[in-house]
């Protein structure tokens, strides 16, 4: 049996409890065993190997929500003259910068197939535990049709063998169409029920996909142990559709009405406010000139009422678990969610939870991971800085100094 021990920090574990001094965690290969103060840590017979936090702070891994781990950045032209191939080589260096981060856990929102999660999972690649989602169902014309009026598309997300189209419309269409992205690998459904700001023929506030459409994935991810839906959802309309056909989780959530929100807490649906989305795209479009002006005009349209609805829902109690969108910002940036989170009013503890345990849950993995806790995976990080006296400080991926994935030590600086 191999047993590690990180002692001589600070647990921030993760429940939203006070911080607790002279901590340690006791591992035995890939579970916690053991949590508390290190004077009262029951230490095995046999070998250990001592990780000293250094006076830091020991947290569980973060997870985040929403990632699109086959891209990086949004840079149309690029993406149309790069061959397929390279696209998978490119993306190893995401999925380690976003570990790296600390980030040891992620939601994929749409582009990552089951090969790709099986190379994380054999060791071939260093990445961060998977969910995926495979493909973003759309309706022709939505948020997941690239198709311009030149007739050229400009894909993003290429269908392939393993990742099919995600274009459905009527409820035939819809149900065939989850049972292809079902049978493909799918953890958990994608949707986009209203348009968005990067796709190039309709807007955030469209409504897209009827109830009875939404209400069917609902049904069929159901009838696979559960298997839950994940909406791209910016206008109120389609929020609302979405949450009353029994959709998941509402992502982005920028044009959310006191109806949609009192909706979201009479179901318990979950919010995943992706406030570093439309800011990335502002501040990647003025530096780069690489975000097409449909993009760019509407993120600025929006950024501000997207912040104002996030701070309305938080006040309002919706369970707000952490998502970044990240590949529309480069991958390894995740944290600063973190600080725009608590930009809206949320306190420094109350967004560390939403990246540990309220982001486990929507997930549907708080029996695993998202608390420094017995019995859960040993995924946990070392900071160097109090994330709750600055939590800005984890925007520097150098002040994340340890990150166990798995009882492995993947990052030790």
């Amino acid at each position: 049996m191999t047993y590690s021990l990180i002692a001589n920090g600070t647990l921030i574990d993760g429940n939203g409890r006070s911080p607790l001094k002279n901590a340690a965690v006791l591992i035995k290969e890939n579970k916690i065993v053991q949590v508390g103060r290190k004077a009262d840590i029951t230490l095995p017979d046999s070998d250990i190997h001592h990780i000293n936090a250094a006076g830091g702070f020991i947290l569980p891994g973060f997870i985040d929500s929403h990632v699109h781990l086959m891209f990086n950045e949004i840079n149309m032209m690029q993406s149309m003259t790069t061959p397929f191939s390279y696209n998978f080589y490119n993306a190893i260096s995401n999925f380690r910068n976003t570990v790296e981060a600390g980030i040891t856990s992620v939601r994929d929102a749409g582009g990552t197939d089951v090969g790709v999660q099986k190379a994380i999972n054999d060791g071939l690649v260093l990445g961060p535990r998977t969910q995926i989602s495979i493909t973003v169902l759309s309706i022709t014309g939505g948020h997941g049709d690239s198709w311009l009026p030149s007739g050229m598309e400009m894909e993003l997300l290429v269908s392939y063998p393993g990742n099919p189209s995600g274009i459905c419309d009527g409820v035939a269409e819809v149900r065939k169409k989850v049972r292809e992205v079902l049978r493909a690998g799918a953890e958990v459904i994608k949707v986009c029920s209203t348009g968005g700001v990067l796709s190039p023929t309709d807007h955030p506030e469209f409504t897209q996909f009827t109830q009875e459409e939404l209400a069917v994935m609902v049904q069929e991810g159901a009838y696979r142990r559960g298997v839950k839906v994940m909406a791209h959802a910016q206008g109120a309309e389609g929020i609302k559709n979405a949450v009353r056909a029994g959709i998941h989780s509402i992502e982005h959530g920028i044009l959310l009405d006191d109806e949609a929100i009192e909706l979201m807490l009479e179901h318990g649906t979950f919010l995943v406010p992706t406030l570093l989305a439309p800011l990335a795209v502002i501040e990647i479009g003025e530096a780069k000139g690489t975000i097409p002006e449909w993009g760019l005009r509407k993120a600025r349209e929006t950024i501000e009422i997207h912040s104002e609805s996030i701070a309305r829902a938080y006040k309002a109690g919706v369970k707000i678990a952490m998502g970044t969108d990240a590949g529309v910002m480069p991958h390894g940036t995740n944290l600063r969610e973190l600080g725009l989170m608590c930009s809206i009013g949320m306190s420094p503890m109350e967004s560390i939870v939403a990246t540990t345990k309220v982001a486990a849950e929507c997930l549907g993995w708080q029996d695993k991971v998202g608390t420094v806790e017995a019995g859960k995976l040993a995924d946990l990080v070392v900071t160097k800085t109090d994330p709750l006296a600055n939590i800005r400080s984890l925007e520097n991926v150098d002040n994340v100094c340890l990150v166990m994935k798995d009882g492995i030590v993947v990052k030790n600086i």
